[in-house]
């Protein structure tokens, strides 16, 4: 393997880059492996793609060579499909199952290009070469837009007022046995309605800085809290994070805040730092433990377990749609780029749907009347004519 990388232009990432022919291996194929792995890290960095997606991908490509049990070189279309049954047979949801194959199918990809030179290197050190194993009868397709679990639903009014209702009782019942943990439980249940009132993900909402509100001349009566700006919104395909400006919607939320900046927030001595929702350490509020204490909420609360912290985003734009809110106006105020996808994220209540049906039925009642008196004067009509007009 020496005289060949020797001989090849050590493009960055590459086999010759990465498999150095100075250096002899007591497991060559360990040994590329690990450079492969390596090589393909540094081609997903290059494409300004997160640590989250990076690791999500090699881990997927762990599992994978686990299963396998041989190297990439002599990887066989029928381990894919061995392996994605074993994930389906362990339950694994549609997506997952897609995002691991995809996931495999781009590192291979990644081997079988030439400009990065696998195929050469692992032909003259094993006499085999990587083949794309994946392929269009074997990979599962997307066909659907949402194929995320079918039992997660946006909260019901009820539910939400409750899990609020929970929220605030462990204020109370901090603050009455002279806890410590008061002001954590007054800042978690502001962050809990703040999710909700601007339809926030978990990332968005604990990026927050106090600095993200400010007025709206559009509504002034709600102060210094009429728009809110998302500095952490999702990112797509290696870029970096997308902004959009919210603006206040629910009246109720901007006496939340302004409670919590003006009694709460300034107990955590944050001085000169902007986090809006800081700890005791100095830091801010992590996904993870928010996650964790809205879990610890809903099922004190006696809530169902399929609804989610992200639930709230859903249940935003649910309501602000059954509330007659225009639909572009939501799809804005979600950061979506694409009206179906506010749809699929839209879950109105079968109380929605039957005021809407009695509304138009209403309206509609003379013109539905009027159609049924024709029919009725028709009924005692002879019927030999409607035979043969149906013939013909």
């Amino acid at each position: 393997m020496g005289e060949c990388v020797g001989e090849r232009e050590r493009n960055p990432g590459s086999a010759w880059d990465l498999l150095r022919d100075e250096v002899v291996h007591l497991d060559p194929q360990d040994a590329v492996w690990t450079a492969m792995r390596r090589g393909w890290e540094i081609q997903q960095q290059s494409r300004m793609l997160s640590r989250t997606t990076i690791d999500s991908r090699l881990k997927a490509v762990d599992r994978f060579f686990e299963f396998a049990g041989t190297y990439p070189w002599q990887w066989q279309p029928s381990d894919v499909e061995e392996w994605t049954a074993v994930l389906r047979s362990h339950k694994r949801a549609f997506s997952t199952v897609r995002a691991y194959q995809g996931a495999v199918a781009m590192f291979c990809d990644y081997l079988v290009d030439p400009r990065y030179g696998w195929g050469d290197a692992c032909f003259e050190q094993f006499g085999e070469h990587p083949v794309q194993v994946f392929h269009e009868w074997n990979i599962a397709r997307h066909t659907s837009e949402f194929e995320a679990n079918p039992a997660v639903r946006p909260f019901t009014r009820t539910e939400l007022q409750r899990l609020f209702d929970f929220a605030d009782e462990q204020v109370e019942r901090a603050v009455a046995s002279g806890r410590k943990g008061s002001l954590a439980a007054f800042r978690d249940a502001v962050m809990l309605k703040t999710c909700y009132a601007y339809g926030l993900r978990r990332a968005e909402l604990v990026g927050l800085a106090l600095s993200d509100f400010y007025t709206n001349a559009a509504s002034p009566e709600f102060g210094a809290w009429g728009s809110c700006l998302v500095r952490y919104g999702k990112a797509a395909k290696g870029s970096p994070p997308r902004r959009r400006t919210v603006l206040t919607v629910m009246p109720w939320i901007v006496e939340v805040l302004e409670e919590y900046v003006t009694r709460v927030r300034p107990l955590y001595e944050v001085g000169q730092r902007t986090m809006m929702f800081p700890t005791e350490r100095g830091g801010k509020v992590s996904a993870s433990y928010l996650e964790a204490r809205f879990r610890q909420y809903r099922e004190a609360a006696g809530l169902p377990a399929e609804l989610r912290l992200h639930g709230l985003r859903h249940s935003y734009i649910t309501h602000l749609i059954e509330d007659g809110w225009d639909a572009y106006f939501v799809q804005r105020q979600a950061g979506h780029a694409w009206a179906s996808t506010t749809s699929i994220y839209a879950g109105v209540s079968s109380d929605f749907m039957n005021t809407t049906l009695r509304a138009a039925l209403d309206r509609s009642a003379p013109g539905l009347l009027e159609s049924a008196s024709i029919v009725d004067g028709d009924a005692g009509e002879s019927t030999e004519g409607k035979d043969m007009e149906c013939e013909s």
